[in-house]
């Protein structure tokens, strides 16, 4: 979805702190019983919820100490390799034009559907646009500390197990941004963006493209570029 914001900057509190509302009000706005379900139980017998989205994201933004900054060239990725989940997303999203997105009204500008199509079981490498976000014992892990790839990795394995999909293998962390923080429902969420290799098969690599690394994608964390 393109989108222009009406305002120059957000509060960082509004970055990802909207995400999860979004999100449920799109969907409930077409299955009501759909967005209670996987907002309360998640799906099937998992608990996880299988989409994900970005934050706005502004291509050209000028910097500015302290604050998160706009342009009219922004843009918000939402996507779920549930074909269920998926067709509710893409239903409410050309419903709007325009989203609200904490103080901000994000006037919708086109909306297009990607289609990943990964061929063969091979190395892939993937970046995220957003902050990954990770834990163990409770605490936030960033790139380089310990535990912190198998974390990511058993993250993925939860994933395929729900998909009924071949687990990946082998995966490690190339490169990393430096460590956000983020205020997300009055709670500190501290991440941040990595490239990854793995061997995956193609199936569950255009599964992860439109769900994201880690926790809390619903709050539009460890999206797929």
């Amino acid at each position: 979805m393109d989108v222009t914001a009406d305002v120059s900057s957000l509060p960082w509190e509004q970055v990802h702190g909207p995400a999860q509302g979004v999100v449920y009000g799109l969907l409930g706005s077409q299955n009501a019983e759909l967005a209670r379900r996987l907002h309360d139980f998640g799906w099937g017998e998992s608990p996880l919820k299988p989409l994900g989205l970005t934050s706005p994201l502004f291509r050209g933004a000028p910097r500015r100490t302290g604050v998160y900054t706009t342009s009219e060239d922004g843009s918000l990725w939402f996507g779920s390799p549930v074909p269920e989940i998926a067709g509710a997303l893409v239903a409410g999203l050309a419903a709007r034009d325009e989203i609200r997105w904490g103080g901000a009204r994000l006037a919708v500008r086109g909306i297009s559907v990607d289609v990943n199509r990964t061929d063969t079981t091979r190395e892939v490498e993937l970046t995220t646009a957003t902050p990954v976000l990770l834990k163990h014992d409770s605490r936030y892990l960033l790139p380089g500390d310990d535990h912190y790839e198998d974390r990511l990795l058993q993250n993925l394995f939860r994933k395929a197990d729900l998909l009924g999909l071949p687990q990946p293998c082998g995966l490690r962390v190339v490169e990393a941004g430096p460590r956000r923080q983020f205020l997300v429902q009055k709670a500190f969420r501290i991440g941040a963006v990595v490239r990854v290799r793995m061997m995956a098969d193609p199936r569950f690599v255009d599964a992860i493209r439109c769900w994201g690394l880690g926790l809390c994608t619903v709050q539009g964390f460890g999206w797929i570029k």
